[in-house]
């Protein structure tokens, strides 16, 4: 591969990750119990799962999901340029995903499976404290490969956005290696989010080896990091992962985040758009409004001040995704 310059870079950012959609329910702590089911996590579960899942709450509310497929739909309503790459099958799911992640700006051009399990979801318990948590329904996206990459898309980006939860998957993992690979060549720089603490749990020290040959942007939350590094301290997980990326950004719920790079350390203030409705998606606006601010040149600081407005934002209305483009609501350099 040749190196592409930084003038053929005309995409902010290309997403990898799993084509879900989502299905927000409104339940109760008691609910949760009931189901067995951990309060703030991420669990897998399986066809026959979900359907049940669905049968017992209903449709709720159904939208384009999935960690960087929101991520990037935020970058596009802040005027940004992205790509994603994902699987879904052909099916009414996989068609409402491709529908909305074209809408949102993104370049989508993985083709569907005819064949296999259905397009992935992602059914979501919102509590009246708006807490959420989510079990998903992998599908078709497990069945991304190597060879569903495009590396027009890589070399013509500025960076390359990989979500945790890919690790999962085998086959998906794999394309998650190749494609960090091919963006070393470009010129493009690799942006990681942790996604998940149980995630981090199950893949640790492949993980750590990631982080170590290829991220030079890391995302992740308090329990993420703390749990990469098995501590309950942050401030030793921060030890941990210095100098081991350019950037490291730690979202920390009501308290803001902090940031991390070769330079200092610095506590980025949490922002306020209104009553708290639901948390679903505040780490992907945050990394959204983090990266397209990287992207038009901002510093990690600035970047930080405009993802944590997005996160602020989001968390006001159900749903991942904002109703109306989130730059309307938000002041962008202030």
């Amino acid at each position: 591969m040749n190196q592409t310059t930084e003038n053929d870079k005309n995409i902010d950012v290309l997403g990898i990750g799993n084509a879900i959609v989502d299905i927000l329910v409104q339940t109760t702590d008691e609910s949760l119990k009931e189901l067995s089911l951990t309060k703030g996590s991420m669990c897998l579960i399986d066809e026959e799962q979900a359907n049940n899942l669905y049968e017992i709450f209903g449709p709720g509310k159904q939208s384009s999901g999935g960690s960087a497929a929101n991520t990037l739909s935020c970058i596009g309503q802040l005027g940004g340029k992205g790509g994603f790459i994902g699987r879904v099958k052909k099916d009414k799911l996989g068609q409402v995903f491709t529908k909305e992640i074209i809408n949102s700006g993104a370049i989508f051009k993985t083709s569907p499976c005819k064949d296999g399990p259905s397009t992935a979801r992602c059914l979501i318990f919102v509590t009246p404290d708006a807490q959420r948590t989510m079990c998903t329904y992998l599908g078709a996206s497990t069945y991304l490969e190597p060879e569903d990459l495009d590396l027009s898309l890589v070399e013509r980006s500025k960076i390359l956005y990989l979500e945790g939860y890919l690790w999962d998957n085998p086959s998906a993992k794999s394309a998650f290696i190749k494609a960090a690979e091919l963006s070393k060549n470009a010129g493009t720089k690799v942006a990681l989010s942790l996604s998940d603490s149980f995630c981090v749990n199950r893949h640790r020290e492949s993980f750590i080896k990631l982080i170590d040959q290829y991220v030079d942007i890391l995302f992740a939350n308090e329990s993420e990091i703390n749990s990469l590094y098995q501590t309950t301290n942050i401030n030793s997980s921060l030890n941990n992962i210095k100098g081991k990326c350019d950037i490291t950004a730690i979202t920390c719920g009501d308290k803001g985040s902090i940031i991390l790079t070769n330079e200092k350390q610095e506590e980025i203030k949490p922002y306020h758009f209104g009553k708290l409705i639901d948390t679903t998606g505040a780490g992907d606006c945050y990394a959204g409004g983090f990266l397209k601010g990287l992207t038009s040149n901002l510093s990690p600081y600035d970047s930080a001040h405009l993802g944590s407005k997005c996160a602020g934002y989001i968390v006001t209305q159900l749903g991942p995704r904002s109703d109306i483009p989130i730059i309307e609501k938000i002041n962008y350099y202030g």
